[in-house]
């Protein structure tokens, strides 16, 4: 591994690491997969997705294993703003911090007042999660028009919204609990943490460790992707000394770097190209307006900006916390938006939340779809036309 990029660096380096190119690949599997699905090739694809390799079919491997890599990056960068980044004081917690339960807890709500009894009420949690890579895609669309801060606020906002849904996950949507394999786990975990106490800075040992710690996850009925952000949690980090950039070489800063693209890229496009494909063709008009699709539709658009942008408004006018600098009001009503973009892991809680009822997920997945894409519009709307503003700062 060189340190020395060369001058020029290739075109393709450039668009791998523009912040906006993962979102766009995103939108691309997407949408491949919503035309795979509405085609002839549909029967295919479903065909391909439920075909078996070894323990678990194929769609499994990538919704168990593969995304445990997309929860191993997540936690990776909770942990490292929790110890040593934007949200490394209670300072710094408040404005993100109780943004984030506001826009968790409005959407909640508004999907529980169109679901109130009956199985669809367990989908209380899929537009109350925010799609990161999808949120700063856009704001890195619209570059220098958004002041820094702002693009701190949301990531910060997003990495504890992450948090939240990965509670959500944990204490909500876990099945029957195989005791020895969940004893197996804390071993494994305990395991993990003597390494880290140890001093261990090589990555392997750890991820070793954390291959048998998903196995285990993965047979005691608590959802495997959480194996990855356990693992997260054990990998040593230095804290950023006075004068150093932080973006140290320990072993956090080095391997969050070498997922980075492999997550963006992978991971996350083959989690939609499996995931996002809704049958539209053979819908009824009902789907579009039954209630899960609607709660989880007004959840994302109206749920999120009330949420995120009540919470914020609090927060700063009862003095917890300060207006982003350089910031206006139509900024932070256009950032509120783009958090009602809940792709990937609204679509995620939905196959937790519905596993038996095709239907339901197929309604869910229309609502996640339409609720984020015009969240997503409207957010790049709004920040586009509050350009050229400035906040007092």
């Amino acid at each position: 591994m060189h340190h020395h990029a060369p001058a020029r660096r290739g075109a393709l380096r450039t668009v791998l690491h523009a912040p906006a190119a993962p979102g766009i690949v995103l939108l691309a599997a997407a949408a491949l997969a919503l035309i795979l699905a509405n085609s002839a090739a549909a029967a295919a694809y479903e065909r391909m997705l439920h075909a078996g390799l070894g323990p678990l079919s194929l769609g499994h491997w990538i919704n168990d294993g593969l995304m445990t890599v997309f929860f191993l990056l997540v936690g990776l960068e909770i942990k490292r703003e929790l110890v040593d980044g934007q949200l490394s004081t209670w300072r710094r917690r408040a404005l993100p911090g109780m943004a984030a339960a506001g826009g968790m807890a409005i959407p909640a709500l508004i999907y529980l007042a169109f679901n109130r009894a009956g199985e669809a009420a367990g989908g209380w949690a899929i537009p109350a999660a925010t799609d990161i890579a999808f949120a700063l895609g856009v704001v890195a669309l619209l570059g220098e028009r958004v002041p820094r801060s702002l693009r701190v606020f949301l990531a910060a906002l997003a990495i504890v919204d992450d948090l939240g849904a990965v509670a959500i996950i944990a204490f909500f949507y876990t099945a029957h609990v195989s005791l020895p394999d969940l004893a197996g786990a804390i071993g494994a975990l305990v395991v993990l943490v003597a390494l880290n106490r140890a001093g261990v800075r090589r990555i392997a040992p750890y991820l070793l460790v954390g291959a048998v710690l998903w196995v285990l996850v993965l047979r005691s009925g608590v959802h495997a992707t959480l194996a990855g952000v356990m693992l997260a949690l054990a990998i040593p980090m230095d804290r950023a000394r006075a004068g150093s950039d932080g973006s140290g070489s320990s072993p956090l800063h080095r391997l969050e770097r070498a997922l980075h693209l492999p997550v963006g890229f992978v991971v996350v496009p083959l989690f939609a190209l499996a995931n996002a494909g809704v049958p539209l063709l053979g819908l009824s008009a009902a789907a579009a307006v039954a209630p899960v699709t609607l709660g989880v539709a007004l959840g994302l658009l109206a749920g999120k900006v009330l949420g995120v942008l009540g919470a914020a408004t609090l927060a700063i006018r009862l003095r917890l916390a300060e207006m982003p600098a350089g910031a206006t009001r139509p900024q932070l009503l256009g950032i509120a938006l783009l958090c009602g973009i809940g792709f990937t892991m609204s679509i995620f809680i939905t196959l937790l939340a519905f596993p038996a009822q095709p239907l339901l997920q197929t309604e869910a997945k229309l609502g996640v779809l339409g609720g984020s894409l015009l969240s997503g519009a409207l957010g790049y709307l709004v920040l586009r036309g509050t350009a050229g503003e400035r906040g007092s700062s």
